[in-house]
Formats: C-alpha cells, structure tokens, sequence
C-alpha cells in the first residue's frame, strides 16, 4: 500500500475547499480512497503543522499557510505534466504521472523544470531537436 504524503492532503483539501466551507474527513476519505480514521490522525499533524484548523465532525481548512503550499503544489504539478506532455506524454498519463513525482522533488529541481518548460514554451513551435526527438522515439534511430 502507498503511503499518502502530506501534501496530497493538502492538495485534497484545496480542491474540495469551496468558499471558505470546511472539508469533512469523509469527504477526504472518500476522495483519497482511504479509511476515516487514517484522515482524522493525519488532520492532527497538518494542524500541528499550521497547514490545516482542524475540528472534530466540523471539518477542516486550509489555513493561509496551507493555502500558500497547496498553490505550490498546483503549480509544480501542472510543471511536471507540461514537461512530460512536451516529452510526448498523452496528457492524462502525464497528468498520473505528475501527481507522483511531484511530491518527491526537491524545490531546487522543481524550479530548474519550471525554468526549462518556461523556455520551451516560449521557443518557437516545434524546435528542431523536438522533432528530432520525436522520431527518435518512433524509431530508435538518431537523426543529428
């Protein structure tokens, strides 16, 4: 069994968020695919952690510190998946793909990805060494 990280909670709790409304842990649980209890103890630790204010059968929300990471994370993720879309990633795979890597990056190569994906992005469309790399995936064969 995976162990959920932290910051997929608060990813969790962000997206379920509306208008100020507190999340309740079976709606976490639900979302995660996990029991209520794992939601309730784990809620504890955001709070000690200033991510989350926690009260029992009220629910939970993100606190501004939370709020700020759960950004963050949206952020890195949409990151990851652009550079693996840029690889030639079907989107959702990507999309999968990124929900993993992202909480397992340090900030230092989260911020050098989002530098390189900005560049790309900004390239003209279709660089040479893109189609280039495009075929190489096709056919194993290097065309320099």
């Amino acid at each position: 069994m995976r162990r959920i990280t932290k910051e997929e909670y608060i990813e969790t709790i962000f997206e379920l968020q509306e208008d100020g409304q507190r999340v309740q842990t079976g709606q976490i649980a639900q979302h995660m695919e996990i029991k209520p209890p794992s939601v309730t103890e784990m809620l504890g630790k955001l709070q000690e952690d200033g991510l989350v204010e926690y009260e029992p059968y009220l629910g939970a929300e993100l606190t501004p510190k939370g709020e700020k990471l759960a950004k963050e994370l949206i952020a890195r993720h949409k990151v990851i998946a652009d550079f693996l879309e840029i690889l030639g990633i079907e989107r959702g795979q990507a999309n999968a793909d990124a929900c993993i890597i992202e909480h397992h990056m340090s900030p230092e190569s989260a911020e050098r990805l989002k530098q390189f994906v900005e560049f790309i992005q900004a390239a003209p469309k279709d660089p040479l060494w893109i189609e280039r790399f495009k075929r190489y995936c096709e056919t194993g064969e290097r065309d320099c």
